[in-house]
């Protein structure tokens, strides 16, 4: 960039000068520093390795101030992530939710157009509750992958948050569970893992506008 750019640059608005950058600006505005926020998922969310305190949304909660309420599920699919969505969002008041669920779908080879959907309508469900929500993509079960440590998102949770406008979180879980020192089994991070989660969601969330 020559210096008459940056010159340019610098006589823009921030917002102007980010487009300018090729930088999109945020659709929402910040979160409140006591905001609530839901944590919607399986084994993942919950901790599975690791004790309640030391799961991501726990750790997410200490690094943010936010309120995370965890609600991940061992063993949960999006179906019944779906039906306890519907039945959290109606109870409760939350001021963004974050939708992590899919990956045992895939471990047991139920049908990819099925879960896309499910988590499409969770996202749905979500954004008519509050603008703000975000998709945290699973990796695709590559049990080879993984044991060389490359291990990749699924691509329809990419598709999820373009077609609903939701923020996608990508290559958080993806990186975890592909270093062997941050799983406590094949499929789940250990306390080390969950610590790296929890800050890759915070500076995701924190580049998407959230704080």
């Amino acid at each position: 960039m020559n210096r008459r750019h940056l010159l340019f640059l610098a006589a823009l608005p921030p917002a102007l000068a980010l487009a300018a950058c090729g930088k999109s600006t945020p659709s929402t505005a910040a979160l409140k520093p006591d905001a609530r926020v839901l944590a919607l998922g399986d084994s993942l969310t919950a901790g599975y390795g690791a004790t309640p305190e030391q799961s991501w949304p726990a750790i997410l909660a200490q690094l943010t101030g936010w309120h995370v309420d965890n609600e991940g599920v061992n063993g949960d699919t999006s179906a019944g992530a779906l039906e306890r969505a519907q039945a959290l969002l109606a109870g409760n008041r939350y001021d963004a939710v974050l939708v992590g669920i899919g990956g045992n779908d895939m471990l047991r080879g139920m049908s990819r157009p099925a879960t896309k959907d499910n988590v499409s309508a969770i996202v749905r469900a979500a954004l008519a509750h509050t603008p703000h929500v975000a998709v945290i993509a699973t990796p695709a079960p590559e049990p080879l992958r993984a044991t060389v440590g490359s291990l990749s998102d699924a691509g329809f949770y990419e598709e999820v948050a373009k077609t609903e406008k939701a923020v996608l979180i990508a290559d958080v879980y993806s990186t975890v569970l592909s270093d062997a020192a941050l799983r406590s089994d094949r499929i789940h991070a250990n306390a080390k893992g969950y610590a790296v989660i929890a800050q890759l969601l915070a500076d995701k969330l924190k580049a998407a506008g959230w704080r």
